[in-house]
């Protein structure tokens, strides 16, 4: 068997807990299995061993994935001196609300203010226990209140330094170029206040990546989550997509993650993995070359910015 961990780019993959810490998310593909929180967390800790065994140290968690810091604290406590050698990122910003209800009506609610980023600053220190390397404004859009809140701002510097926690922000929508731009131009006391940023960005959403490549220009780190597009790179495939992968001896997730890869300003790009297997079969896109012309024919499944986040925001939680 292949070492994962000698394969040129593993380093730059982490794993988003997204679809493991709650049992309904919007992902195609997925088992449909509604499983108790014991059993989802015994699902993430052998998703998390996996991905440790082969070499991924970066792990995104968020207050809006249920139980997800939850599971990845507990993970940590279970296996000690794990914790120093890996990265953690979470984001503030959205709660959870389904309560384990598979058929809930809102799953999660947003708010971005002061009240809410204290509140789940210190949510975020028990269920991890302690602070994640990088916390992250959830889904910062042009129209968020954050931008005109100096309180919450200043709050989010202070918490910063104190804790040594590095700043930064997710982007979700049609606009996300214009978030990215608008969140990176913040400055609390004449510094700027976030420096790091995760965008969607995949083959059929790539409007996002002119800002990202000059946000990495200037020493900002990039994240890129959604790479397959929540599951339909996977579950139906486009023809150029299907095409390298059947050529590479791949699957479609893998084709999709490696052309993400294949952008310099893509500092870490997650997996979103429900389970081990997938996992495996995301990293395979480790060291995979794309060639000139596979790139040029992956590139012309694109859809514009508008259609692709009505389809995905019409995607059902399941």
């Amino acid at each position: 068997m292949t070492d994962l961990r000698s394969r040129p780019d593993l380093a730059r993959l982490g794993l988003g807990l997204a679809a493991l810490g709650r049992p309904s998310y919007i992902n195609l593909g997925r088992d449909g299995v509604h499983r108790s929180p014991d059993e989802l967390r015994d699902l993430a800790h052998a998703t998390l061993d996996a991905a440790w065994d082969a070499g991924v140290r970066w792990f995104d968690v968020a207050r809006s994935y249920g139980r997800a810091e939850e599971f990845l604290g507990s993970w940590f406590a279970a296996r000690p001196g794990r914790r120093a050698g890996a990265a953690v990122s979470s984001k503030w910003g959205y709660r959870y609300t389904a309560d384990w209800d598979a058929d809930a009506e809102v799953h999660e609610v947003k708010e971005h203010t002061l009240a809410h980023f204290r509140s789940q600053w210190a949510e975020s220190l028990d269920a991890l226990g302690g602070p994640p390397d990088l916390y992250q404004v959830h889904s910062l859009t042009t129209d968020s209140p954050l931008f005109d809140d100096r309180g919450l701002l200043e709050a989010l510097a202070v918490t910063g330094a104190e804790h040594g926690v590095r700043l930064g922000f997710s982007t979700s929508g049609a606009d996300q170029a214009d978030a990215v731009r608008r969140g990176l131009a913040l400055e609390v006391d004449g510094t700027r206040l976030f420096t790091a940023v995760q965008s969607t960005w995949n083959l059929l959403e790539p409007s996002s990546g002119e800002a990202l490549r000059a946000a990495h220009d200037e020493g900002v780190l990039v994240l890129v989550k959604e790479g397959v597009a929540n599951g339909r790179l996977v579950v139906e495939p486009p023809a150029p997509v299907r095409g390298v992968a059947t050529h590479h001896h791949v699957g479609p997730d893998a084709v999709a993650l490696a052309a993400i890869l294949a952008q310099p300003w893509a500092d870490v790009v997650l997996s979103g993995a429900a389970g081990p297997e997938q996992l495996r079969s995301n990293l395979a896109a480790a060291g995979m070359p794309l060639t000139d012309e596979e790139r040029t024919a992956l590139a012309g499944i694109a859809e514009t910015p508008g259609d692709y986040w009505t389809h995905r925001g019409g995607l059902a939680w399941v």
